[in-house]
């Protein structure tokens, strides 16, 4: 019999193989950049992952133009269809050259890397149902939308690409997120002690990783806003200036209005049990005008105001752990990962809510960069899919089942 051709014949020749070399690449709601990673995968002979090694990493941040135009488009007062179109597509040249970076750096050329896996820019995440006209009748739809076009990215770089990988999640009845805990109880679990793997980007999730866990023992969900709200006061009290408080600085040297902090941690989600996931949609530019607003009442000035948002992220992180974590799980260690990771106040401030004797760190310390988590997860779940594997954690999503994920584009 001949062997097998197209997408059929590349992923058996990809399964048949040991060892794989995946590029993950993640852009997150932050909307600072593309994080790459070169990843290297061993797989033991029943096809299961037997090791994950980060070989290098780069990251290519996002020009003050493209930054403007992902963010108009994060919002349904200013988003526009033919705007939409063409950064779908520019993006990707913005991914090209992140993989262009990465290569180099590794010294290494396209035809040796197996696969892309690209999570794409998230413009839109829509989690919870909305009415919606079906063929017969009324329909409760969810959705999400992350911009990158895989076949421009497979043109520019000469490799097979994997995109998509939320949406299978969302078609199995999950919020198609968080995914990235399935690199979690693998890079970071431990036998004598349970963990909480906190990534802090624009918007902050959580992965419980019990002592001696394995992958259906995980728990994760979006605990709220990381970054989002303290990056958007920082940059409208420099006039721009600024994207975000350079490790904390701002807000170590203001006050927390902790009657404003209350006050917004009355917000339904927080009191909303796990699986549950949000995003810009939520925590973007209306509730920042919000913030302001509540700010300028209260007499707050520019360093008071980083404080209390610094403040609320740090309050909304440990009353997610107070409310659904340490109640069924002893916790010993939280290592934080993503760009919050490098701001000091905001890590003190976890700290000073969380109970005695749990130790807050960061992922780098533990040698996994603080920014590179995220798309190393990517690059993993991009390999589980071409090993025809799942790699969703329905306990994590609400899915109904376990599902591969992720389209390919050869």
């Amino acid at each position: 019999m001949a062997p097998a051709s197209g997408e059929v014949g590349f992923r058996q020749a990809y399964a048949a193989r040991e060892e794989h070399l995946v590029i993950g690449l993640m852009s997150g709601t932050s909307l600072d950049g593309v994080d790459a990673t070169l990843v290297h995968i061993r797989t033991a002979q029943d096809g299961a992952v037997d090791s994950v090694r980060l070989l290098e990493h780069v990251y290519l941040p996002y020009s003050d133009e493209l930054r403007a135009r992902v963010n108009a488009l994060c919002s349904p007062e200013t988003a526009r269809i033919d705007e939409l179109t063409l950064v779908h597509f520019g993006l990707s040249e913005w991914y090209a050259e992140t993989v262009r970076l990465l290569l180099e750096k590794a010294g290494l050329e396209a035809a040796g890397v197996d696969a892309i896996s690209m999570h794409g820019q998230t413009v839109w995440h829509a989690p919870v149902p909305a009415d919606f006209p079906g063929p017969s009748g009324r329909l409760p739809v969810k959705g999400t939308l992350q911009l990158g076009s895989s076949p421009v990215l497979r043109e520019r770089t000469g490799i097979p690409v994997i995109a998509d990988l939320r949406s299978r999640d969302m078609a199995a009845g999950g919020e198609g997120a968080p995914l990235a805990p399935y690199i979690d109880a693998i890079l970071f679990g431990s036998r004598t002690e349970g963990r909480i793997v906190q990534n802090i980007g624009g918007i902050g999730n959580a992965t419980v990783v019990p002592a001696a866990a394995k992958l259906s023992d995980l728990l994760a969900f979006d605990t709220g806003p990381g970054n989002m709200v303290i990056d958007a006061v920082v940059a409208a009290g420099t006039d721009g200036k600024l994207r975000y408080d350079p490790e904390g600085s701002i807000a170590a040297k203001g006050r927390v209005a902790g009657e404003l902090v209350a006050r917004l941690m009355n917000d339904p989600y927080f009191s909303r049990k796990p699986p549950k996931s949000t995003g810009r949609e939520v925590y973007g530019a209306d509730f920042t005008a919000a913030f302001l607003k509540d700010c300028g009442a209260l007499g707050l000035g520019f360093e008071d105001r980083v404080a209390t948002a610094t403040a609320f992220t740090a309050e909304s992180i440990a009353a997610a752990y107070r409310d659904f974590i340490l109640p069924g799980t002893p916790i010993a260690r939280v290592l934080v990962a993503g760009g919050g990771a490098l701001n000091a106040t905001l890590l003190r401030m976890i700290a000073e809510r969380l109970p005695a004797g749990i130790a807050v760190q960061t992922t780098g310390e533990l040698g996994v960069p603080d920014q590179a988590r995220e798309a190393m997860a990517f690059a993993l779940m991009g390999h589980e899919s071409l090993m025809g594997r799942p790699s969703n954690l329905p306990a994590v999503t609400g899915a109904r089942r376990p599902v591969v994920l992720g389209t390919i584009t050869l």
